[in-house]
């Protein structure tokens, strides 16, 4: 619904902003003024409640959103309720008196409808749980909260602690070789190191009175160090058989729904734990955090699909071939793994950050919270009604629900706050914007795009980052647009992310912004948004030579050494490399070319290599012809059936081999498969396999 439909309340917070009324009311085109409150959730409360009544209402105001929701609620309003932040990200800043585009950029983003429902991952948690660790820690954290949940104890270090007098609860020992799995569906393995089996054993004590160099204590453990082989604790042990020093079956296996690994350094390694998995390491504090957390891990739970995986489009792999990796070498959750010629997603264990999506050459992976699509038209919307309200050198500021909710409003209340001319839009983490959308912006009229960082996402997926960014960057420099437009901003400490935001230069923009909107499809959006930058270049350019790794590029073929197997043409998965039908002849088309090397290993001659650049005429949409040969025709038919290079190269190889010395076999090689069919027919008197005797 168009905002001009929708009852607009602004406050200008006991008049700490400067909010202009007329300028607002022309910039998102309502037809009605805009009332311009004072403190609209406190004497001005019945405003609210009359525009609440008469339908679908937007307020300017977050800080305030669980009250005016609860009053919208206790008149029984039927309308949504939309909030918006102008304070903190606007009106609250060194800048504020000329932030009225961005007020009313923020503002028309509201008129856009909510991005479409996605597929729902589901996690079922019985509250089975396992707690790993030390024996001092492990066993004291599965006693307190035995209570609570299904506990079983794993002790990986036996020394200091003592087992309850009390079997509450399973404990185990042993040294862990595997976990995997999520909230609901963890499967752990351990080897048994220890000869006492603390499920078999009674706790009686015989062992520990037994040992003569007191290698046993109340954990039940022996020792290794100190035993001296004497085995009295076996013969104290009689018929319970609790101890083993020659035990065979030493490994073990058991499922659950929730892990507390208590150990120093996580058994997980990955960098982004899955869900149900808490590895809060040594500290008390932080281990009291993880157990007060297991409580709610209980039940049914649900979160979005973040992915959506088109294995037609994927790169990976051809005829156990391997191309494209970008994904797997990107997930840090370990939820991508190689399957054949293709990729399997785990939804369980992805999190959400995209960056599959974002490295993936081919569109195979894309991003589904929100959708590019879906992105693109806030994008725009915003970037339109922020340069028709007299706005320039917009830069969007991309951030995390944490920056939105410590930095932004410390440097708003404490500093400066931020620049008039930058747009913030919260996305669910920094690694999620590919460069379809980057350039998008860019291409509707944004000076820059800012990606704001947490330290966990910049040490995880900066690099990889980094690389999209520097490869967008290198094609908009390489067209004349001036200054630096993409950028990574490590989003950590508040006073040097204010610092960097107000030391940015602005950068060149398009003189005209774009009016398409920007597709799912990654290869498409990049098609139309690559010729509207270039369309509109300050220094126009047909090719830019891109670093290795870049999603465009042309394939090479040294002519010398290619026979025109056609390998690579069945490698292909883009259809950038195409046979000639009827002529063999090698053909490329290369907007198709996502450079996943598929080519590169498949040719048996090595014939084949990649040259990373972005060509930006006709050319790149017509089939160019990389290798041809003179057919080679049957000499009995006359059809052509291969080329005269690998005819040729065949007959040499082979002219000295007993097998073709007689028999006319030599000259069936130059025969297409049906003439040699019919000539081993007619030649009765050739041998053949059938006239060997044994």
């Amino acid at each position: 619904m168009p905002l001009e439909d929708k009852t607009l309340k602004l406050c200008n917070c006991n008049r700490t902003m400067a909010l202009d009324a007329r300028a607002l009311a022309a910039a998102i085109g309502s037809g009605k003024p805009v009332e311009i409150h004072t403190e609209l959730c406190r004497k001005e409360m019945a405003a609210f409640e009359a525009a609440a009544r008469g339908g679908e209402c937007v307020v300017a105001c977050t800080q305030e959103a669980p009250l005016f929701a609860e009053v919208a609620e206790g008149i029984g309003a039927k309308g949504d309720l939309k909030f918006v932040n102008i304070r903190e990200v606007a009106g609250w800043s060194a800048d504020g008196k000329h932030a009225t585009p961005k007020i009313a950029a923020l503002l028309a983003a509201a008129e856009l409808p909510e991005p479409e429902p996605v597929p729902s991952v589901t996690y079922k948690s019985g509250g089975h749980l396992l707690v790993i660790g030390p024996a001092e820690v492990a066993v004291q954290w599965a006693e307190r909260l035995a209570g609570e949940l299904e506990v079983s104890a794993l002790v990986t270090n036996t020394r200091g602690g003592d087992l309850p007098d009390v079997r509450r609860f399973p404990v185990w020992s042993g040294r862990v070789t595997a976990l995997k799995g999520w909230l609901g569906a963890f499967e752990a393995e351990w080897e048994q190191t220890n000869p006492i089996d603390l499920d078999v054993c009674t706790r009686c004590n015989a062992c520990i009175r037994a040992c003569p160099e007191q290698a046993i204590d109340f954990t039940y453990q022996i020792d290794l160090d100190k035993c001296k082989a004497h085995r009295a604790c076996v013969k104290a042990c009689g018929p319970v058989k609790a101890i083993d020093f020659e035990r065979a079956d030493r490994a073990r296996k058991e499922r659950f729904d929730l892990v507390l690994d208590l150990s120093a350094a996580p058994v997980l390694k990955v960098p982004r734990k899955p869900q149900g998995y808490l590895a809060p390491g040594r500290d008390p504090l932080e281990q009291a955090l993880a157990a007060a957390a297991l409580a709610k891990l209980v039940g049914e739970f649900e979160k979005p699909k973040f992915f959506v995986y088109n294995e037609r489009l994927c790169a990976h792999g051809r005829s156990a071939k391997t191309g494209c990796t970008a994904c797997l070498d990107t997930c840090s959750t370990q939820a991508i793994a190689s399957e054949g010629d293709k990729v399997r997603v785990e939804p369980h264990l992805c999190l959400g950050c995209g960056g599959c999506a974002t490295v993936c050459p081919s569109g195979a992976m894309t991003y589904a919270s929100p959708r590019v699509a879906e992105l693109g038209a806030r994008l725009k919307r915003m970037l339109a009604v922020y340069t028709k309200a007299g706005g320039k050198d917009a830069a969007i500021l991309l951030h995390g629900a944490d920056v939105a909710r410590e930095l932004i409003p410390r440097i708003a209340r404490r500093g400066r706050g931020l620049p008039a001319r930058v747009i913030p839009l919260e996305i669910f983490h920094a690694a999620s914007v590919g460069i379809d959308a980057l350039l998008g912006a860019i291409a509707y009229g944004a000076s820059q795009v800012i990606v704001a960082a947490t330290d966990a996402e910049a040490d995880e997926y900066g690099p990889a980052l980094e690389r999209q960014l520097g490869y967008a960057q290198t094609i908009l420099t390489a067209l004349g647009y001036g200054g630096t437009h993409l950028r990574l901003v490590r989003a950590t400490d508040a006073t040097a992310f204010e610092s960097e935001l107000w030391g940015l230069a602005s950068a060149e923009a398009p003189a005209h912004a774009a009016t398409f909107n920007l597709s799912n499809e990654k290869r498409a959006t990049l098609e139309f948004v690559l010729e509207h930058l270039a369309k509109h270049a300050p220094a126009p350019r047909d090719e830019i030579p891109l670093a290795a790794g870049a999603p465009f590029g042309r394939v090479d073929v040294n002519r010398q050494t290619c026979t025109l197997c056609m390998a690579c043409v069945g490698a292909c998965p883009a259809s950038a490399l195409v046979d000639g039908r009827e002529t063999p002849m090698l053909k490329f088309i290369e907007r198709n070319c996502v450079q996943c090397g598929l080519c590169v290993t498949t040719c048996p001659e090595k014939a084949v290599s990649l040259a990373p650049r972005l060509l930006l005429t006709p050319q790149a949409k017509q089939e160019v012809v990389l290798n041809q040969a003179e057919p080679f025709n049957c000499v009995r038919c006359g059809k052509p059936f291969g080329t005269k290079q690998m005819i040729d190269g065949m007959m040499g190889r082979l002219t000295a081999h007993s097998m073709f010395a007689a028999g006319g076999a030599l000259r069936r090689l130059q025969m297409c498969a049906d003439c040699r069919v019919i000539d081993m027919m007619e030649n009765k008197s050739e041998a053949s396999i059938f006239d060997v005797k044994p």
